[in-house]
């Protein structure tokens, strides 16, 4: 049975929070009094479904069932997590709090999203105090991973340290914060970027859109793989951070910025930068900019994941984590769901199908993961040994258009030491578009020839081809071209 996570607002946040728990198959109930929660709530999760599978080398858990309730109490009811995403006032938050607390099951993390509240503060007049904790997120909270945790000197440390393994799980990065201060950590060295551009556009030096592309040209492609320490140590050439320091050091005292100086916050400046903003961006509707950023951003993760660099070892690490949870059952006997992808627009031919190469490409996705799953993925290539497809034959059965949800399963036929014989099914929903039957080969790389895989890898084909020698032959195996039904 799933567990249970309680979503307290369900604003941009909120929304977000919920389609992290639901897409990695926690039940998640809503509480939020505006009448449009629903819609928000159920936009922000379309958008994420999207998304979020995207970044997963194996196939996403099945959802866990989203329920809108009516009172923060039938939220809270039999949840393991609790997140609060409230508007920023701290009267409100202390009421959410109580409520909360007179029907949470005692013992239950709750985590707040506040950007600036103390973990102390949050927790003046609760009735148990050391539940309560600060998890800031990141939006789209979907994607990015990290959510700073901020505890108290009154915080219970199992409950921290619980709520650290609950957000590790939907593949979030626990950023644990050791001394709680205003803002935490990420969002005071932002306010401090904010306010120097407020003064930049203020002053007439750049507009909003010249003050991105500084960002996203530069030193954003830089902090977002190393940071900022990083990124300067490298800057120091070979003699590191040492020289960075001395070289630079002086500026400190220079008047470059206005950190420490506030432009009078007024409706000029209000309309100055909405009015720059609207002339930047204003051809793009919210939910446009949303898909665009949630685009880009799965580029961006997948690349520093296939280098095990930064974020994106966080998303290898879930994958993995999520690996071990499968290898820990027994198979069940039934074809194993490898992937799921969308027909995206370069994938269609001039006939407005889904073109041939990308039904191979679909096949290829599922039988790396099938790899990856039994142990002979990147890694274990790089030590010598892979496994070569020695024979490929494909069926075209159906249409899969613009759009269309691509599931693709893969059932093993026979195997031995050396080799996999292997049955691809591609589907959109129940209708199958195409088989693709493989005979793949387990190759000495060094050698050139073909010899036994590793017992480890041995270790997990085994169970499953057992599991599947028990189901009848896939229709359509052994097939030969032209072959009439």
């Amino acid at each position: 049975m799933a567990r249970k996570a309680a979503i307290i607002g369900g604003g941009v946040i909120g929304g977000g929070w919920a389609a992290r728990f639901l897409l990695n198959g926690w039940d998640v109930a809503v509480f939020d009094p505006d009448p449009e929660a629903p819609r928000k709530v159920g936009e922000v999760i379309a958008n994420a479904r999207k998304a979020l599978p995207a970044l997963s080398d194996i196939p996403m858990p099945a959802e866990g069932r989203l329920s809108f309730v009516g009172t923060v109490t039938e939220a809270v009811e039999g949840a393991a997590y609790i997140q609060e995403s409230v508007s920023e006032r701290l009267d409100l938050k202390h009421r959410v709090f109580a409520l909360i607390q007179q029907a949470a099951a005692p013992g239950t993390p709750i985590g707040s999203s506040t950007s600036g509240f103390k973990p102390s503060e949050l927790q003046q007049g609760a009735a148990d105090p050391g539940v309560i904790f600060v998890a800031h997120p990141f939006n789209p909270v979907y994607l990015l991973p990290l959510a700073e945790v901020v505890p108290s000197a009154r915080s219970d440390a199992k409950v921290i340290e619980a709520a650290k393994d609950i957000l590790r799980e939907i593949g979030m990065f626990p950023l644990h914060v050791r001394k709680e201060i205003d803002a935490h950590i990420a969002d005071r060295f932002l306010e401090a970027v904010w306010r120097e551009a407020l003064w930049l556009v203020k002053d007439g030096v750049a507009t909003t859109e010249e003050i991105d592309e500084a960002i996203r040209m530069g030193f954003g492609l830089r902090w977002g793989q190393m940071g900022l320490f990083e990124t300067y140590r490298v800057a120091g050439g070979e003699a590191g951070m040492k020289h960075f320091m001395a070289q630079f050091g002086p500026c400190l005292t220079w008047p470059w910025t206005k950190l420490m100086d506030v432009p009078e916050f007024n409706d000029e400046l209000v309309d100055l930068i909405a009015g720059q903003s609207n002339a930047q961006s204003g051809h793009h509707t919210i939910r446009e900019l949303e898909r665009i950023r949630d685009s880009n951003l799965i580029g961006f993760l997948r690349a520093l994941k296939e280098r095990n660099w930064g974020a994106g070892r966080v998303l290898r690490e879930h994958d993995e984590r999520r690996q071990a949870a499968f290898h820990a059952g027994a198979p069940d006997g039934m074809p194993l769901k490898m992937a799921e992808m969308q027909v995206l627009p370069g994938w269609i031919d001039y006939n407005g199908h889904m073109t041939e190469s990308r039904y191979l490409f679909c096949a290829s996705e599922v039988c790396d993961a099938f790899l990856r799953l039994i142990g002979a993925g990147m890694d274990y290539v790089a030590a010598g040994h892979s496994y070569y497809t020695a024979e490929t034959h494909i069926r075209h059965l159906d249409e899969a258009k613009l759009g269309d949800r691509v599931t693709g399963t893969l059932q093993v036929v026979k195997a031995d030491e050396k080799r996999i014989h292997s049955f691809i099914r591609l589907s959109v929903g129940d209708r199958p578009v195409a088989t693709v039957e493989q005979m793949l080969l387990h190759v000495d790389m060094k050698a050139g020839r073909a010899c036994a895989a590793a017992p480890e890898v041995l270790a997990l084909l085994s169970p499953i081809a057992a599991a599947h020698a028990g189901l009848p032959l896939p229709e359509g195996a052994g097939r030969a071209v032209g072959q009439k039904k």
